[in-house]
């Protein structure tokens, strides 16, 4: 089980190097079925940090996030963490996995349905306490993220930059959170760690070439939702077993 959980990080840190999100709605079933859940939002955490520090900071360019949507994001994210641990303390195992299935489903809807839609900066409270609560017991923010941020038009780029920043400050206040509750076993296994650190780094420099690769093939849309179901189907199988 350790190692497809290390498969699935692989894999989610190329997807999120290819287009700015999807670490965790790859990795978070297989991880979640191969650990204790408080263990696996620690690993989780840790993890998607580094793949976002190396989103932003591994290329020969400026970050261009839209500043305004973080502030406004991350700042309603904080009860929601709170929120969230209580559900990781509340739902067994099963319960969880199932959740994370559905967090990757709702990923996909919400990319069909925020397509070509406005939506208000007030949704930005809305987003940000759904991403935190999810971020501490899921560690699957990104469906309320896209939404909203779809919602707001955002240029390519900065789609892409935005994402990593606002999962940056998620990862700072899920950590606080657990902490603050005294959620001890989220502290991951320190060998485990020393193992997947440096797959995610390779899988996120494998993943670069991806992008350019699927743009130009025209199917970019279709594999990475092939991706994102084949986790779901996996994350479902091992959870049920």
């Amino acid at each position: 089980m350790p190692l497809i959980a290390a498969a699935a990080v692989a894999a989610g840190a190329a997807l999120q190097s290819a287009t700015g999100f999807g670490f965790s709605l790859v990795a978070a079933p297989l991880v979640f079925a191969s650990m204790e859940p408080e263990q696996a939002v620690g690993l989780l955490i840790l993890l998607g940090t580094e793949v976002n520090l190396l989103t932003l900071a591994g290329e020969r360019r400026r970050p261009q996030p839209v500043a305004r949507e973080c502030v406004w994001i991350l700042a309603a994210s904080l009860p929601g963490a709170v929120a969230g641990v209580a559900l990781l303390r509340a739902l067994d195992p099963v319960a969880l996995q199932v959740a994370v299935s559905i967090g990757v489903v709702a990923t996909l809807a919400a990319r069909h349905l925020a397509a070509g839609r406005h939506l208000p900066g007030w949704g930005a409270p809305v987003a940000g306490f759904a991403a935190g609560g999810l971020t501490t017991s899921t560690t699957t923010a990104g469906p309320p993220l896209l939404v909203y941020l779809i919602g707001r038009r955002l240029t390519p780029v900065q789609m892409r930059d935005t994402m990593p920043v606002c999962f940056l400050g998620l990862s700072v206040v899920g950590v606080a959170a657990l902490v603050i509750t005294g959620t001890s076993g989220a502290v991951p296994d320190g060998l485990l760690v020393a193992l997947l650190v440096p797959i995610v780094a390779i899988a996120h420099v494998a993943g670069r070439p991806l992008f350019h690769a699927l743009t130009r093939s025209g199917h970019y849309e279709r594999v990475v939702t092939v991706i994102l179901l084949v986790a779901v189907a996996a994350g479902l199988v091992t959870a049920l077993v």
